[in-house]
């Protein structure tokens, strides 16, 4: 607080003084007001109570419980809150009485003697997470800086457990203090991203989390979901679930959870089918679409440069994330045959994961009615040797036959264009795979080498070329 608003009166800031007063605590002798808290019945249970009251305190009438008297030093307590300081200084026939009068909730008894407390000697006896938060949430509305950023140290210094960072995420929409307990609202995010990183794996559990909980999740890089995909049928899942009327549902998902869901690492089949999902506001939806469809006909690198500005920024839907299922770029062709053209980009933190018998799998696409994949893995041959390899895979495991002419080309230096590296064609019957086992004819190590040809600013390009022969 500055000196204007205090009229000159230096206040205690958390980084100057911390005299401690505590000897002079509800003693007579040291004090030149009686602070009387009434304490009522908390709202919920008290009919009396005046509706949409949501303060700590309150002048309202009310059922008074109990009253309990203090010994206050109103230098004190306007050095240490703002809120004390108006109280004293502001209402003249207030000032003027001895007696000052608070009303209380019942269940935040406890933590407005503990905040006061605190006022006076810097220090606390609760320890426990839920006590502390509760006077956390006093200090907030009694404007006592010091004291809030004091719990928030002692919370971040509990072990965290997944009830409680959901608690604090709620924080900075209820405490006004937001600075106070940032770094407390930052480690229960990083808690819950690093625990729920799995999303597939505890689906359910996230299903139920709030929205705070579920924004923490869903803003997450390294969130590992089968696709994008997956992870826009999970969150329309959740609204629906959450916000069960259409009219809440599209402005929750309009204003909180929809640049969240990065659109341009869907498929474009997917992105055709939800394009008509009427749980979004038709105009946003329209808009997230088209900018996805033009990010996919974009450039690779300027794709790369996109999603590279995006990183730095609070808005990361140009921002890939640790898909299961690697994303792809598909150009469908059907005259003079049904052909297509499949661009897999494999990063080299991706492909180090892939050593020494890892597989990393492509989102399946669709060729003359059928579903194929491409699975990169790392392979071992007779002699012990170590190599990249590539493979087309069909997905349909009942009966079919049908010939198919494929050809696998990588980007190398010094031309970064792409060459190709095996041609073949296969009569697929059925769940059947093709490929190469080293595409590139070198061994692991060469291929991962720093001064490997086909890494190209850390990413390996492949394209893969089919046609359906009749």
């Amino acid at each position: 607080m500055d000196s204007d608003s205090t009229g000159g009166l230096a206040t205690d800031s958390g980084s100057g003084s911390v005299s401690n007063f505590a000897f002079a605590f509800n003693d007579s002798k040291f004090s030149d007001r009686v602070l009387r808290i009434e304490i009522i019945r908390d709202k919920e249970s008290d009919d009396e109570a005046a509706p949409g009251n949501d303060s700590l305190w309150s002048k309202e009438l009310a059922t008074v419980l109990r009253v309990k008297t203090l010994h206050i030093s109103s230098p004190i307590l306007a050095a240490k809150s703002p809120f004390f300081y108006k109280l004293f200084s502001n209402d003249v026939r207030e000032s003027e009485q001895q007696h000052v009068t608070l009303q209380i909730h019942a269940s935040k008894e406890a933590a407005l003697m503990d905040l006061l407390n605190f006022m006076y000697s810097n220090t606390l006896s609760t320890t426990t997470p839920p006590a502390l938060l509760d006077v956390l949430m006093a200090a907030d509305k009694f404007e006592v800086a010091s004291c809030l950023r004091y719990c928030s140290r002692l919370l971040l210094n509990l072990p965290m457990t997944c009830e409680s960072a959901l608690l604090y995420l709620d924080l900075p929409s209820s405490v006004s203090m937001a600075d106070g307990v940032q770094p407390l609202t930052n480690a229960a995010k990083q808690f819950l991203v690093a625990h729920y990183k799995d999303i597939t794996k505890f689906r359910d559990e996230v299903l139920n989390f709030p929205l705070a909980g579920i924004e923490a999740v869903l803003s997450s890089d390294d969130l590992q979901a089968p696709s994008e995909d997956a992870i826009f049928d999970f969150v329309l899942q959740w609204a629906r679930t959450h916000y069960p009327k259409l009219e809440d549902r599209r402005e929750i998902l309009g204003s909180r959870l929809a640049h969240l869901i990065r659109f341009p690492y869907m498929t474009s089949r997917k992105l055709r089918k939800v394009f008509t999902c009427n749980d979004f506001d038709a105009d946003l939806l329209t808009k997230l679409v088209l900018e996805a469809l033009f990010f996919k006909a974009e450039a690779p690198h300027q794709q790369r440069s996109l999603a590279a500005e995006e990183a730095s920024s609070t808005r990361r839907r140009y921002v890939e994330r640790a898909y299961k299922y690697r994303p792809i770029k598909v150009v469908e062709f059907e005259l003079p045959c049904q052909q297509c053209i499949v661009y897999l980009d494999l990063k080299r933190e991706e492909c180090e994961r892939l050593f020494p018998a890892g597989v990393a799998y492509s989102l399946p696409f669709q060729l003359g009615g059928q579903w194929f994949f491409l699975s990169a893995h790392c392979n071992l041959d007779q002699r012990g040797l170590h190599s990249f390899g590539l493979f087309l895979v069909i997905l349909e495991k009942r009966s079919v036959n049908f010939t198919v002419d494929y050809e696998f080309a990588a980007r190398s230096k010094p031309n970064e264009e792409f060459v190709s590296k095996h041609k073949g064609n296969c009569n697929f019957t059925g769940g059947k795979a093709v490929g190469y086992q080293n595409l590139f004819g070198i061994t692991w190590a060469a291929f991962m080498a720093d001064d490997s040809l086909y890494f190209i600013n850390g990413v390996v390009h492949l394209r893969a070329g089919l046609t359906i022969r009749q």
